[in-house]
């Protein structure tokens, strides 16, 4: 488990509740002080890695909220994220949508095809 330099690329998840999607945050480490490492996004790291068990083995708890961990950035993470960004997208355009009666029978018809096959 190292600490963190310059450079490295980071990444948190938020979820507010059970039912809520998770909400990825990307950043990186631009500035390192002593004991902490600085985000572009001006998120402050403890720059010491501890066990998380929360997403990842290893993560880096926030300066003064020490229950909120950030982990290095891995391809599991990203693919992770776009899978979320896009459930909700679909979500949000379903809430601001307004369906017409001639677009809600067009959705039925699909999904009763869809059942009978």
């Amino acid at each position: 488990m190292d600490t963190l330099n310059i450079g490295d690329k980071l990444y948190n998840v938020e979820q507010n509740g059970f039912n809520d999607f998770a909400r990825y945050s990307f950043s990186e480490v631009v500035r390192l002080t002593e004991t902490l490492a600085v985000l572009k996004n001006g998120v402050r790291l403890i720059n010491r890695p501890k066990q998380s068990y929360i997403i990842e083995d290893v993560g880096y708890s926030v300066s003064r909220n020490k229950g909120s961990h950030w982990h290095i950035v891995s391809l599991k993470a990203i693919r992770n994220a776009q899978i979320e960004n896009e459930k909700i997208r679909i979500h949000d355009w379903f809430e601001e949508k307004q369906f017409t009666l001639k677009e809600k029978q067009h959705i039925y018809k699909m999904f009763k095809t869809e059942e009978g096959q």
